[in-house]
């Protein structure tokens, strides 16, 4: 019997990183300052109906399954992949796929953002035979993830998480698209500098040595986003930092992120991230 939308939506297997069933971490749209951002470490030893039509998610994935019988299908290029303790399987982000099991089976995963661009002839999903180090930090995550209190690990956890997917991302079978011009990666450095004054297209354009509608073409391609939603994500990411790390009212937080008043900052803090300020505080290990 097929399962509802409502059933699915439940779940958070499409737009949300959050499953609800993992350890939750940085929320989606809050873009890194490196290039990986975690958002969900999970694990379930018997995880029955995973059955999810059509998902494409703005959020990569990372699936380990300790037992075969879970597949994904891709329905562009028709390839159908198997999961099981033979591969870690990585599927980018902005990908359209069935998932089909309704068997229970082990499966960890990992949710995340990932600002590297994979070449448009890398396969997809890209299936990683794992490596003697790389099985040794998922179960140390596993581990962690069965810990009775799991907010006592969460910090050690994350690290474990992040150290699992800078091993999986570093391999050389994945190919990356090619390093990203000078022009960009100087403009880059400078809406991280200069996130807080007024940026226009034009002025970025012209920051750059390039004409808008160029300007727009190379954060597309390198960035996957528009220059403005960049920059908006710098903004959010550094209202967050500011809002887990001091006590300044949303009003202060706005002034000194770049946003031209508290209404605002909420409206595009809840826009990108799913939450609005006052619960991503909250909810966040606050002061």
């Amino acid at each position: 019997m097929p399962y509802s939308a409502e059933h699915y939506a439940k779940l958070g297997a499409y737009s949300s990183p959050f499953s609800g069933q993992g350890a939750e971490f940085d929320p989606l749209g809050v873009q890194p300052a490196e290039s990986l951002l975690l958002h969900e470490a999970g694990f379930a030893r018997a995880r029955p109906h995973w059955d999810y039509p059509r998902v494409f998610s703005p959020f990569w994935r990372l699936y380990y399954d300790f037992d075969p019988g879970h597949r994904i299908l891709f329905p562009d290029t028709g390839r159908s992949v198997t999961l099981g303790p033979e591969h870690l399987v990585l599927i980018p982000d902005h990908q359209m796929f069935h998932t089909q099991g309704r068997e229970p089976r082990s499966k960890f995963w990992l949710h995340f953002t990932c600002t590297r661009r994979v070449h448009p002839d890398q396969p997809i999903p890209i299936l990683l035979r794992p490596n003697a180090c790389e099985l040794e930090v998922l179960r140390e995550a596993v581990r962690l993830l069965k810990a009775r209190n799991r907010e006592a690990v969460k910090a050690r956890l994350l690290h474990v998480g992040l150290a699992l997917l800078h091993l999986a991302l570093g391999r050389t079978e994945i190919r990356w698209l090619e390093e990203k011009p000078a022009e960009l990666r100087k403009l880059l450095q400078h809406i991280e500098e200069h996130y807080r004054e007024p940026l226009s297209n034009a002025a970025l354009a012209r920051c750059a040595g390039v004409s808008e509608r160029s300007l727009t073409r190379l954060f597309l391609r390198y960035q996957g986003i528009s220059p403005r939603q960049f920059l908006m994500q710098v903004r959010v990411r550094a209202a967050a930092d500011l809002m887990l790390s001091s006590r300044a009212s949303l009003a202060e937080v706005a002034e000194q992120t770049g946003f031209p008043n508290r209404a605002y900052l909420t409206r595009v803090f809840t826009q990108v991230t799913g939450r609005p300020p006052a619960l991503f505080r909250r909810t966040q290990n606050p002061l």
